[in-house]
């Protein structure tokens, strides 16, 4: 499929939401397509947040429509979304330390034993919680030494891995990844890049949230910047220089419907090097 041509996996049309006299997200349009990295950019403040708030469940937009798989959706919370297949791995991960690693993959979906075992007594089948995990573990390629490991004991790109096999072991529709290589050092982001790369190829299109901008162009399909609480454009990074693209979202340069650039403020985009197309 093409951009052209392709239907959507998550889509959104004219989002609002307010906050009192604060307009976070002002008529926002989103636009996630099949098997696609799509890298959500935009300064601080620019209501990326409140965006993928409202993309994901935990935040009710008071305009504007949802849709997934073509269909318009209203989420009632972070659970709704996740029933509809959209998994989420935050920055702080939401992993629980103390817990091994099988644990925190079915944490708040734990395998009860069959029988009365399970049912009445309400006991964990860890044997098979394991064993799916370490499926899931494989089928992304994670090496880690043992799943009965305190996840505590593991470095930060190795906890990461966790996090996202397990939205992956669970999404049906679609991953969101909050910074997934913040505060990781060089060689730890590169294998979570690569983990990345390796859930697109699976079929599963991820959106991510990032400020890494070599990040960002290294491994998106396509970048959405948003800017003043709306999308300010949806390009390709092979079209546009990382100059270019920061000059996007400071508002230096704006882009037309042909795709071409125009210099929305001539100081700032001479300051930012850059110049219009």
């Amino acid at each position: 499929m093409t951009a052209t041509t392709s239907t959507p996996i998550l889509q959104a049309r004219g989002l609002v939401k307010r906050y009192g006299h604060v307009t976070a997200i002002d008529g926002a349009d989103f636009d996630l397509l099949p098997g696609e990295v799509l890298a959500v950019i935009g300064d601080n403040g620019a209501g990326k947040t409140s965006l993928i708030k409202a993309l994901t469940g935990a935040v009710v937009p008071d305009e504007g429509e949802i849709r997934l798989h073509g269909k318009p959706i209203q989420f009632s919370g972070p659970q709704s979304a996740r029933a509809h297949g959209i998994e989420t791995v935050y920055q702080d991960l939401a992993v629980a330390a103390s817990m091994d690693i099988a644990s925190n993959v079915f944490l708040g979906r734990e395998l009860r034993r069959p029988g009365i075992l399970g049912s009445a007594f309400r006991m964990l089948d860890k044997k098979r919680m394991r064993q799916e995990a370490a499926e899931h573990m494989a089928d992304l390629k994670i090496g880690l030494r043992s799943l009965s490991q305190a996840v505590e004991t593991l470095s930060g790109g190795q906890r990461q891995a966790v996090a996202v096999a397990r939205a992956v072991a669970w999404a049906r529709s679609v991953v969101v990844m909050d910074e997934p290589t913040a505060a990781l050092g060089v060689k730890e982001s590169g294998q979570v890049l690569d983990l990345i790369r390796r859930v697109r190829d699976k079929g599963m299109p991820v959106v991510l949230i990032s400020h890494n901008m070599p990040h960002v162009f290294e491994i998106a399909d396509r970048i959405h910047v948003h800017r003043l609480g709306r999308r300010a454009a949806l390009i390709k990074p092979s079209d546009y220089s990382m100059a270019e693209v920061v000059a996007i979202m400071t508002g230096a340069l704006s882009v037309d419907e042909t795709g071409g650039t125009v210099v929305a403020d001539s100081k700032a985009a001479k300051a930012a090097g850059v110049q219009a197309t």
